[in-house]
């Protein structure tokens, strides 16, 4: 482990790992580097969104088949996995909504949970972290909760006065937010599948699009080329079947206008302890020339 840079990317439940940043780290595993996936929650709260798989005997044990699920992903990605062990919040509906059930993610102390992870990073020994930004990503609690418990976590890790039970401190170099849903990507696809005669999925979500929200592509500093690896994070997606619809709009671009339109997944660069230059096309810059220095 000592002779390769890790990348550490943390995740609120269970196929998040595959829908965010999937390429990201198929590529950094086939490069050589040591990358491991961090699942918050065990998804327990999740529906059946896959019709095929919503049978009785699926909804009987979804926790211990989104597990499988899980395993499966991690293989087909070649990612390390731990599970920080934490419960589904759920999505609370209604209005106002409901309560947040007892002892879930959420509902944690944000001290209990960021040791959990923080004796994670202290054993894998990341160079690089990502997470999800100040929204989560979208707002649901447990992605809330797993930005703030990933950068306590990187912020804590390497001071020795934190969390002494967890290990010897180690300090990540680099911390990043993940952005893969940006206006600018849909307009473009859907613009490319009109052009070429296609139906596209992403008409109801841009006319939808709050005009006053802004596009997290502008917060954008590091895209990372990864259009090589978009098979092996579709295929990681296809694993989480009770969650992902194989004729879902996840599917809907062909894989070579997406290489041609936007052959990267995207990134912001929020803590840096290495120099680097912006934009960046890679993770690790700046840390290979600190670690080696």
């Amino acid at each position: 482990m000592a002779d390769k840079l890790r990348l550490m990317t943390v995740h609120a439940h269970p196929d998040d790992e595959s829908s965010k940043g999937a390429a990201t780290t198929a590529r950094y595993v086939a490069e050589g580097h040591d990358v491991m996936v961090v699942t918050c929650t065990g998804g327990e709260a999740g529906s059946i969104l896959n019709p095929a798989m919503d049978r009785p005997e699926v909804v009987a044990n979804l926790p211990a088949i989104r597990r499988e699920e899980m395993a499966e992903a991690a293989k087909i990605l070649g990612v390390r996995h731990r599970w920080l062990g934490f419960v589904d919040s759920g999505l609370p509906e209604g209005d106002p909504p409901p309560p947040l059930p007892e002892g879930c993610f959420a509902n944690v102390p944000l001290e209990t949970s960021t040791r959990e992870l923080v004796a994670v990073m202290r054993e894998f020994r990341p160079h690089v972290v990502i997470t999800y930004d100040e929204n989560g990503g979208y707002p649901h609690p447990d992605h809330i909760r797993c930005h703030e418990v990933s950068v306590a976590a990187f912020d804590a890790a390497g001071d020795p006065d934190l969390h002494p039970d967890a290990g010897q401190p180690w300090q990540p170099l680099k911390l990043y937010y993940s952005h893969g849903f940006s206006r600018r990507r849909m307009q473009l696809f859907h613009d490319a599948l009109l052009e070429r005669g296609m139906d596209s999925p992403y008409g109801e979500w841009l006319q939808k699009w709050d005009a006053s929200r802004p596009d997290p592509d502008t917060r954008v500093t590091t895209r990372v080329e990864c259009g090589e690896y978009f098979e092996a994070r579709d295929d990681a997606l296809r694993a989480h079947a009770t969650q992902i619809d194989p004729n879902s709009r996840w599917f809907a671009v062909p894989l070579d206008i997406q290489r041609e339109l936007w052959p990267t997944e995207d990134y912001e660069l929020v803590r840096s302890l290495v120099d680097t230059t912006l934009p960046e096309d890679d993770l690790f810059s700046g840390v290979e020339e600190k670690v080696c220095a």
